[in-house]
């Protein structure tokens, strides 16, 4: 018989273990995430400058992952409800000093725990009506429109272009063929 853990957190977690980064380094990362939706949370790690970033987004898609294959949760309804770095196993080197004295070096390691969660569905229902105020359903719809605007205005940029070169080449081919009336023109006159 399993007992659940009273002092677990809900929700559904990703372990990344002996990560060879320092907690404290890792806490820095992980306080911009806490309480954002997964999408949200993605995007501020995509764009963080911080080395550790790519193994918290690793973690983070691994906790969702879990989620919809193990709970059948949808991406969208997930938020990171709570993550953490705690402290590993410290690696512990020796850096030959002046005078025959060696100084200690700590290689540090954590373990980053990443808990996401299912937003309540009054949330759910506040979000969608926001969306549907904005005329939305999602920022990735709103940058596709752009991209498709964009598009449509490169397109059209293209096609005028294009078709000033053709009259272009049309009256180069216009005024050769002239000259070359003008020049048989001549040859016979003479």
């Amino acid at each position: 018989m399993a007992l659940t853990k009273t002092n677990e957190r809900p929700g559904t977690r990703a372990v990344v273990r002996y990560v060879r980064v320092s907690a404290s380094k890792t806490r820095a990362v992980l306080n911009l995430i806490r309480g954002e939706s997964y999408g949200r949370a993605s995007e501020i790690l995509a764009f963080s400058e911080r080395s550790v970033s790519e193994v918290i987004a690793k973690c983070l898609d691994s906790a969702v992952a879990n989620a919809e294959n193990n709970d059948g949760i949808p991406a969208e309804e997930l938020f990171v409800s709570a993550c953490y770095a705690d402290e590993g196993p410290t690696l512990k080197r020796w850096r030959p000093r002046a005078r025959g004295r060696a100084t200690p070096i700590r290689k540090r390691t954590c373990h980053i725990t990443v808990i996401v969660s299912r937003y309540s569905p009054e949330q759910i229902a506040a979000q969608q009506t926001r969306d549907e105020e904005r005329g939305r359903s999602g920022p990735s719809q709103q940058a596709a429109e752009a991209r498709r605007q964009r598009v449509e205005k490169s397109r059209a940029a293209a096609e005028a272009l294009e078709s000033e070169e053709a009259v272009d080449e049309s009256e180069e081919a216009v005024d050769e063929s002239e000259e070359a009336v003008d020049e048989s023109e001549e040859a016979v006159d003479e």
